[in-house]
């Protein structure tokens, strides 16, 4: 897979010194796969055996986080409220009224304006007849109890009282 001179490819040495074997490799993932640089045997390893060391170069990939890319820090509007009948013909009665006046716009506006203008109705709209939703804040997990244990046990070990920690 990788051109080496024979020499390096070999992973074992047969006693008699005449016989050379490759059997040794590098098992690796498929997704993973195009992240191998190279692999190649090293002779020069003086570990008193008769094989010799396997070293392969990775290419590491960070993953990127999607967590922070999906974030939205605007306003989330609680689109349940849709369901119920009263809520849903305000919220169309309000739109209708808002893009009434948005059709006597002359063609040759910018686009960009008019999408401002769409969206900031379409907001506008919801803000009045939709309740913002609630962001839901999750509980720590870990609280003060836990962080006192954690102190109690480094001041134990610090103190030479493993078997106390332990028992904890």
């Amino acid at each position: 897979m990788f051109p080496h001179q024979n020499i390096h490819k070999h992973t074992w040495n047969s006693p008699n010194g005449k016989n050379h074997n490759q059997i040794y490799h590098i098992l690796i993932d498929r997704r993973r796969h195009s992240n191998v640089l190279d692999v190649r045997s090293f002779r020069g390893a003086d570990c008193d055996t008769d094989n010799y060391l396997v070293v392969a170069k990775v290419r590491e990939r960070l993953a990127v986080s999607k967590q922070g890319a999906q974030r939205f820090d605007g306003e989330r509007f609680n689109l349940r409220k849709l369901n119920e009948v009263e809520v849903s013909k305000q919220y169309q009665i309000e739109t209708t009224n808002r893009f009434g006046a948005l059709e006597n716009l002359p063609d040759d506006e910018d686009i960009n304006w008019v999408w401002e203008n769409i969206k900031e109705n379409i907001k506008t709209t919801a803000k009045e007849s939709l309740i913002l939703q609630e962001m839901k804040h999750h509980k720590p997990w870990s609280d003060e109890e836990c962080l006192g244990f954690l102190d109690q046990e480094s001041r134990l070990k610090c103190s030479g009282y493993m078997a106390q920690a332990k028992a904890m």
